[in-house]
């Protein structure tokens, strides 16, 4: 963990803690970290405990322990200790540590890897025009949102095409809604559900609304549908269908993976480090209703899986036998799946197995 990704780290922990109305007190634009001067305790200090506390009207020490909680639980914090009057100093985990935390993480919470409960007690409401790319892009910020344990209902300004529902989408309410509002309006695609849908289908017209930023043009052509790596759509959902026929070849070997080695080889550095910054890509997402961060965050998944594919092969080939090092890039494999199938499904975009 580099001194920003601390900083990064830090910051998330206000937002959580402001998010769950523990403190109260503005979210600054960023947080400094420092190496612990000599006689220090741990790798790095940080007073931003000693920032808060006047706008939290709370002692330092008191917020320094309402951020502790939050930040030690994160992948790469060692210890979290509290010094002088509300200083926080982290001890970092060996990477090797923090690396096999991800990948028990993704184990564990499969698909559901990177939801959270930061928006728990947000409770909104998303209103969008009769068009096509609207509708597709407030239904995923729902699923986003959602997904760091927030409310939503959707609302249209009137009734929606039929073709809406074969892209996903649904509707609760038609007409301004009586309560406050967030309008999403990006750039119209310049084309209905229907044409859309006969000339794409539904998996290549999600990805052409939502993958541009929302105030930019959604390119809608056939390069969609392009079954090679100059399209980016393509590229994820094979990089995740490899994924997991490398299970299935493991399995046919007679070995399964096994998070270990892997973190030692250096072509696993670039994927291992986007599989840890999964959760904040959603969470980002979520909160700046920009679904585009996760469609540019699994192509960046699907890119470096394929350089560690390429690089460290996961199956042994030809009389060579199963061995540790197999076992640890199968882990790192799968785990990659999972994270593009989960950012996938938050797109609204199937995953199949098989391409």
């Amino acid at each position: 963990m580099t001194p920003a990704d601390l900083s990064r780290t830090v910051l998330h922990a206000v937002h959580r803690a402001v998010d769950e109305n523990a403190l109260h007190a503005p979210v600054p634009a960023c947080v400094r970290v420092e190496r612990t001067r000599p006689g220090g305790s741990g790798d790095y200090a940080c007073a931003v405990a000693l920032q808060l506390a006047g706008d939290a009207g709370l002692p330092a020490l008191e917020v320094a322990r309402i951020l502790r909680e939050r930040v030690a639980a994160e992948p790469g914090i060692g210890r979290v200790e509290i010094t002088g009057p509300g200083f926080l100093s982290f001890t970092l985990d060996a990477p090797g540590d923090r690396d096999r935390a991800v990948l028990d993480a993704v184990r564990e919470q499969g698909s559901a890897y990177g939801h959270g409960g930061a928006l728990r007690d947000e409770v909104l409401q998303f209103h969008h025009a009769r068009e096509v790319r609207a509708a597709v892009t407030a239904d995923t910020v729902r699923r986003l949102v959602i997904s760091q344990g927030a409310r939503v209902r959707i609302s249209c300004e009137e009734a929606g095409e039929a073709e809406w529902s074969l892209l996903g989408v649904t509707v609760d309410a038609h007409g301004a809604p009586p309560v406050p509002l967030t309008p999403v309006r990006p750039v119209p695609a310049g084309a209905t559900a229907g044409e859309l849908l006969e000339r794409l289908g539904a998996d290549a017209t999600r990805w052409g609304l939502l993958r541009p930023a929302s105030h930019d043009r959604a390119p809608l052509g056939d390069e969609l549908l392009v079954q090679g790596e100059a399209n980016p759509l393509f590229r994820v959902r094979y990089a995740h269908a490899r994924a997991r026929a490398l299970t299935r070849g493991a399995a046919a070997l007679g070995f399964t993976s096994a998070p270990d080695a892997a973190v030692h080889e250096g072509s696993a550095r670039p994927l291992l480090d986007l599989l840890a910054d999964h959760p904040g890509v959603l969470l980002a997402a979520a909160r700046h209703r920009a679904p585009d961060r996760v469609a540019r965050h699994v192509e960046a998944v699907a890119h470096a899986f394929f350089d560690f594919h390429d690089s460290c092969p996961p199956l042994p080939s030809g009389d060579e036998k199963p061995s540790a090092a197999h076992r640890s890039r199968l882990a790192l494999a799968e785990a990659a799946g999972t994270v593009l199938a989960g950012g996938l499904s938050l797109l609204g975009i199937s995953a199949p197995a098989h391409l």
